[in-house]
This record gives structure tokens, sequence and C-alpha cells, in this order.
């Protein structure tokens, strides 16, 4: 007869307070920290057991709250005090739950020690068991050891979370993760799961979000800022910790509210919500589970955040294609392709003059409004801003396939845009007069990475990029705002001749030709 064991009870997370009898005393060598008959021990999940000291008991001077707070579910903020010792301070070694929530109220007020600020502790005839700490298993640890890394988005990745939690008996209604991004506009994403919904709700806030009434006011700062983590029975008459956000889930019939910090590795404070609509709220081994996978949690919302962030800034700094190429693993020096395209090489003009007339600060904002104005006229077009060099523009219309053509209209086009964009602007009346020089040329170039081992730029490197920057140069010299080859002229109409003309740099003559738009005389006025 085959005789099966009986597989091994999973236990779910748990917190336990117990009085200790008699007297217990606390020491750092031979300095009594602590000495009480009303002492109490904590046994909780994963960590050693903790005892507890009424603030009465206490025999050192303890500081006023430090900067420092952490949070837990069930038990709330801590606060924490430096210890003052002859000749020493122990930074941040204690701490209280000056509000405790319902499952941790026998501590609240009383004093817990870390390990490094005491050397003994003398229990009396008070024995300390070991936690059962059994086994967390389950539907949501399951996934996230072995299928939540199949999801390819944040918003997939939120979903199966959520669901997750459902499978496991957390009895969630909502569910939103904020964590904060590296972009220029964006300050981060907010992921919202909402169980009657079936699609996530992703906002991508401004830095605006920071001075907003609603996020001043919201659990969401709160935590962010280090200040801990908010937990809040909605069915309870509770004003503290209570946020505006909090009567309208009330509304929708939440029981329970739990926003608690997703530290990223590089210190970054994110935050993940949870809502509830059990009765009875959440309970301790809801919290326990989640709390014990948010690191992990974390980590997967971190790599995603990475992958997204690398992406922005390459595309902010570099450009989408080559942020694009570069991201595919055209990294090396010497990596790159020769392509057929259009270069143009757009520089503000009397930008010195600019600047001392309005001072740096002022000259700034003309400029970026400047290369504002050019980046959007060039993408409109199907161009690419390479770089920006001082005071000027370095953009590339890529020939695709045989279409030279396409290429050729396109910087055309973007050349008189400019031209003109500018001129409407000065038709505001403003003093400040944004004008420009613009060359552009044809031909084939080095399209990849060029520099040293260490520092790498992804460029153009030909001579048509040196013949677009040169022509924009003689422009200046001769009052033309716009001067291009001959490769380029095929796709203008109305084109100045200008002849072969000598350029600093280029040792043959290059036939070339000027352009004329409707704002050339509002400009010269």
């Amino acid at each position: 007869m085959n005789v099966h064991a009986a597989p091994k009870k999973t236990n779910g997370y748990g917190i336990s307070v117990e009085p200790l009898a008699g007297k217990i005393a606390i020491y750092r060598d031979d300095v009594l920290l602590a000495e009480s008959t009303d002492a109490k021990v904590m046994y909780e999940t994963r960590l050693p057991p903790t005892i507890y000291v009424p603030r009465e008991d206490i025999c050192v001077d303890l500081s006023s709250e430090t900067a420092l707070q952490t949070f837990c579910p069930f038990k709330g903020t801590a606060t924490y005090h430096d210890i003052s010792l002859p000749g020493e301070t122990l930074a941040s070694s204690v701490w209280a739950y000056e509000d405790a929530l319902p499952e941790s109220k026998a501590i609240q007020g009383c004093i817990g020690f870390l390990p490094n600020a005491y050397t003994r502790i003398d229990l009396g005839d008070n024995h300390l068991r070991a936690p059962d700490d059994g086994n967390i298993s389950g539907p949501l640890i399951d996934w996230l050891m072995r299928g939540a890394s199949t999801a390819t988005t944040p918003e997939t990745f939120t979903k199966a979370l959520a669901e997750k939690m459902l499978e496991h008996g957390i009895a969630i209604q909502r569910l939103s993760i904020l964590v904060w991004s590296l972009h220029p506009l964006i300050a981060g994403k907010h992921y919202i799961w909402e169980k009657d919904e079936g699609e996530i709700l992703t906002h991508a806030p401004t830095y605006e979000i920071h001075d907003h009434p609603a996020f001043i006011n919201s659990p969401l700062r709160h935590v962010s800022n280090g200040l801990g983590g908010v937990r809040q029975r909605l069915n309870e008459d509770n004003p503290q910790n209570s946020f505006p956000i909090i009567e309208d889930l009330r509304a929708k019939g939440a029981t329970d509210y739990v926003a608690m910090p997703l530290p990223f590795s590089d210190g970054r404070t994110n935050v993940l919500t949870l809502t509830c609509d059990h009765p009875d709220g959440f309970t301790t081994e809801n919290l326990g589970l989640v709390f014990e996978c948010s690191s992990v949690i974390a980590r997967y919302y971190e790599v995603f955040m990475q992958r997204e962030n690398a992406q922005v800034l390459l595309e902010t700094y570099v450009g989408k294609r080559t942020g694009a190429r570069v991201l595919g693993g055209e990294i090396r020096r010497g990596d790159g392709d020769e392509i057929d395209a259009a270069i143009m090489f757009c520089d503000l003009r009397n930008s010195t003059s600019l600047e001392e007339k309005l001072g740096r600060h002022d000259y700034i904002q003309v400029l970026n409004a400047f290369f504002e104005t050019v980046s959007g006229i060039v993408h409109d077009n199907d161009g690419e801003v390479l770089k920006f060099i001082g005071d000027a523009v370095l953009a590339v219309f890529p020939a695709s396939g045989e279409n030279a053509s396409t290429a050729r209209k396109n910087a055309q086009r973007s050349a008189i845009q400019i031209v003109e964009t500018l001129g409407e602007l000065r038709k505001g009346g403003t003093d400040v007069h944004c004008d420009c020089s613009i060359g552009v040329a044809y031909g084939r170039v080095t399209y990849g990475n060029v520099g040293s081992q260490e520092r790498l730029d992804f460029t153009v490197i030909g001579q048509a990029a040196n013949i677009a920057a040169r022509l924009g140069e003689f422009g200046k010299t001769k009052g033309h705002r716009i001067v291009v080859s001959e490769d380029i002229e095929p796709a203008c109409s109305n084109a100045l001749p200008l002849g072969a003309v000598e350029l600093h740099n280029v040792s043959k003559p290059v036939v070339s030709f000027a352009l004329r738009t409707e704002a050339d005389e509002i400009l010269d006025r």
C-alpha cells in the first residue's frame, strides 16, 4: 500500500503582539537603555521577534523626531529618534508607531530598538519563540516567479498583477502604480486598474503635477515625498490621513485603502495603491503578501521605466530615427550606413548681438523658441534633427529607396517654411527679431557613429554636410536666407541662379541657387 504524506500547510503572512511577564531590561554595554514590567513582543512573518517598551520606561534621552520615516501596511508609519549617550549619539536608532493601525494598536506609542542600538536584553523568565514563517505561495507568487516576465508593457503587467491578486483572494477594487520617469516633458506614468473596466487607464502627467492641488492633497505626494505610507479604513469615521480621493473611493463602495512606497534601486520612491471592496477590508495576510512582493513588483516596473527612459533620452538627445538605431545595437565606433540624403544647416543670424541686447536668460528663451520652430518643421516634413551646434541646427532628410526627389522636396519645403514662420513671428510686433541663414545640399553621406572609444557621436559625415554648412555661411554674406546646391534645385521653383560659388574648405566651386520666400520682404524691413 502506497502512503502519501499530507501536503505541507501553506501559511499566510502573520503578525501578533504578546505581553512579556515580569521585568525586562535593555542595555548598551553597561548603560541601561530601558527597564519595564509592561513590555511586549511582536512576532511577524520574516522578521525576528521585536521587543516594544512603553515610552515612560525609557532610561535615556531621546531626540525629537528625525527625518526618517518607514511604513508598514498593518503597523502604520514609524517615526524615529536619536539616542543621546555620554560621548555618542545613536542616529535614528529607535522608532515608534504614534498612530498604529488596528492590527498593531497594542504597540502604539511604544519604543522599539534597532539591533545595533543595544548589546544585550535581559528577558528575565521570558523565552522568545522562533517564528513559524511557513511558506507564502499561491497564484500571485507563482506568477511573479514564472509568468510575469512574459508581460511586454507596463499596462499588460499591471492588468495581470491585479488579476493575480484577485485570484489569490485579495479583494481589490482598484490598483494604481505611479512611477516617476526621466523625460523632458512628462513627470511620470500613472497606471490605474479598476475591476469594472476592461483596460488599463494610463496618465502621463507633466511636471506641473507637483503644483496641482489634486496631487498636493493626495496620498501619492505623501508617499513620494518619503512621508511613509497611508492606510485608512473607508467604512470607519477616521479623519486622519484623509485625502480628497478617499471620499471619492468611499462613494464607489470601497472599504479600505492603502498607499505604500514602491522603491526603485536608485532611491526614487514610487507609489503602489490598493483599494478594497470587501466589507471587512484587507486582511493582514492580504497586505503582508503584497508587502512581501512589493520589492519584486518594483523591479518589474523599474525595468519597464529604464527601457522607456533609455528610448526617450536617446530620442531627446539624438532624434527618433537615430535613437532607434542606437537601441537596435549600433553602438560601436564605425557602425553606420552610407545613405543618400538632403542635409540642411540652419543658423540663427545675429546671435551675438541678440545675446548682448537681451542678456543671457532672455537670449536662451529666444534660442529655444528658434530651435522649437526649426525642429517642428523638420519633423513635419519627415526629416530629423541630428543635433544643435551652438545656435545652429543640423538636420537630415534621408532618401527612401530610389526616391531622391522626396528628400529634396522635404528639405526645400522645410527651409521655406522656417523662413516664413519666422517672418510671421516678426509680424507680432516683438523687438526680438529671429532671423536665420539656411544651406541645403544633397549627396551620399555616412550616417553612424564617430568619435573616441568612450565618447561617440551619431551624425552624418560627407561632402553634402560640409557644403550645406558653407552654403549657409555664403548666404549670410550675400543677403540670401536660403541657398541650395544644384542637387536640390530640381525640387525648387523660382530659384535664383548664383552660378558656381567658391566655398570655404570646399575644393571645387559649387553651382548654387538662392530661394526667395513670401516672408523675405517682411524680414528685410
